[in-house]
């Protein structure tokens, strides 16, 4: 199978690294400050989606501001602490592409995602965070503002995510999906193509834009 585009839509946390020991140390200590259950905590899906609207499933509204607050400063804090690292073929991958080709989308905040991209050296020229949205996934905002900025239609655009509120989020966009079964169990998935992780895909740059492959 080989997909055509014009430009790759990276989300960061489960498909470019992997961050899930620092997410569960950071957000069980945060719902241990804010008196929130398991239980609570177990009906609000959390993966691939914005901390505001996360926190806003479990608290009163005042409380949201400085919530968000606390657990964007929680994690930070903890990067340095083996908390981010490259999932494989993510920089072998990357490294083939022209910089103005593609663009992370991630839910997490700019600061949280700049601190995660730059632990693991992945510097990209287009970053769209859950500052710069006003509905994150699965909304296609994010991702529709990405293509936006790289000055590409969405219909040539190519979604690599892990979560099913991204590859909803790409789907509503217009984008065609990839989904990573790096989070997610492959049945869990809806996408054009499903694979492993990132070192699964092969990439090629033509005159004409992207040719991505799984490799044999």
């Amino acid at each position: 199978m080989k997909i055509h585009a014009q430009a790759l839509l990276f989300d960061n946390d489960g498909t470019l690294v992997s961050s899930l020991a620092s997410v569960d140390r950071c957000w069980t200590q945060w719902a241990v400050e804010y008196g929130i259950t398991v239980e609570e905590f177990a009906r609000v899906e959390l993966h691939g989606r914005p901390a505001a609207e996360i926190a806003a499933d479990l608290l009163p509204s005042h409380l949201v501001p400085e919530a968000v607050a606390r657990i964007e400063k929680l994690e930070v804090e903890d990067v340095p602490n083996d908390g981010v690292h490259l999932l494989p073929g993510t920089k072998a991958f990357l490294d083939e592409l022209p910089a103005e080709c593609w663009a992370v989308v991630t839910s997490a905040t700019r600061r949280l995602a700049e601190a995660r991209l730059d632990a693991v050296g992945i510097l990209p020229k287009t970053l769209i965070a859950a500052d710069d949205i006003t509905r994150g996934k699965p909304d296609p905002e994010p991702y529709l503002l990405a293509a936006r900025q790289l000055g590409v239609d969405p219909s040539r655009c190519v979604v690599f995510e892990d979560a099913p509120a991204g590859l909803q989020a790409g789907r509503a966009a217009g984008m065609t999906t990839v989904a990573l079964t790096t989070t997610h169990q492959a049945h869990e998935l809806t996408a054009d193509l499903v694979v492993k992780d990132l070192s699964a895909l092969s990439v090629l740059v033509t005159d004409g834009g992207v040719e991505i492959s799984v490799r044999d």
